[in-house]
Parts: structure tokens; sequence; C-alpha cells
């Protein structure tokens, strides 16, 4: 194990509930959208993560952290966003015939989204992101106290 690996895994899990969380933010703010640029509603949009092999991303791993990698069973890992998805379910029809969205029929086609589910996962990326930062701020003072035993 590296030096810097550990700050590595703190970082990518902090990168990807960035992303996690930019991608609830615009769900949130577009729960009411009826109109796009690609036509209909909004559609929600999901974030999936993958497990990433750090040293794989590494281009400048030392060739010493590669074999210990190589020959171990746990090997290091980080999180990485996979793709983002747009969710499959139907709108939600409403009746209001005044809207100027409204079909024939009286009804505006909304996205799918409630807001209450959103802010639940926005907080959950959010106590997410803070862990990560917790676990980097800890691996930091872990390191400053080990410089500081050997430079006695």
């Amino acid at each position: 194990m590296g030096f810097f690996d550990g700050y590595n895994v703190s970082v990518s899990g902090m990168s990807a509930q960035r992303t996690r969380i930019n991608v609830v933010s615009a769900n949130i703010a577009n729960a009411k959208t009826t109109h796009t640029a690609e036509g209909g509603p909004y559609k929600k949009q999901n974030v999936v993560f993958e497990e990433v092999l750090l040293n794989e991303k590494q281009k400048h791993a030392s060739q010493v952290d590669k074999k210990l990698n190589e020959n171990s069973d746990l090997a290091l890992r980080g999180v990485g966003v996979k793709s983002i998805v747009e969710d499959d379910a139907s709108p939600v029809m409403r009746y209001e015939p005044s809207h100027p969205d409204a079909n024939e029929e009286g009804y505006v086609a909304y996205p799918d989204i409630n807001p209450v589910v959103e802010m639940v996962d926005l907080i959950e990326a959010m106590r997410s992101y803070e862990a990560n930062v917790a676990t980097f701020n800890t691996h930091k003072g872990i390191d400053t106290k080990t410089l500081d035993i050997i430079k006695v």
C-alpha cells in the first residue's frame, strides 16, 4: 500500500458523491419541468457507481505498488461514476387544461419525481461526502504524526 492510496480512495469517494449531489440537485430543480429541448417532461436521472482499481487509474504508480497490489488478494479499490442513466418511469398526468403544455384532453405530463425522496437522496450523498472528508482528514493526521515521529 502506497503512502497516498488512502487519500486516493477518499478523493474518489468525494468525486463520486459530488456527481451524485449535482444530479440529485438537477432532479429537484426540474421536478416541475413539463417541456424540455428533446420534447416531453424532464426525465429523472440516477448515478450508477462502479468499483475502480486505483492503480489502473494512476499512471504514475510505482513498480513496488503495482507488484504489491498484483500479489494481494485484497487489491486497493476506489469508486467511480460508471454512468448517469435516465429513469424510464412514465410521466405523471395531471388535469390542467389551461397549461400551455396540456394535451387535447387537458392533461399535462409532469416528471415522476418525488421531492421528498430526492431530498433524502441528497442528504445521504452529503453525509457520504462528509464521511470521505473525515477519512481524508484522519489519514492526514496519521501521516502528520508519523512524520513527526520519524523526524525525532
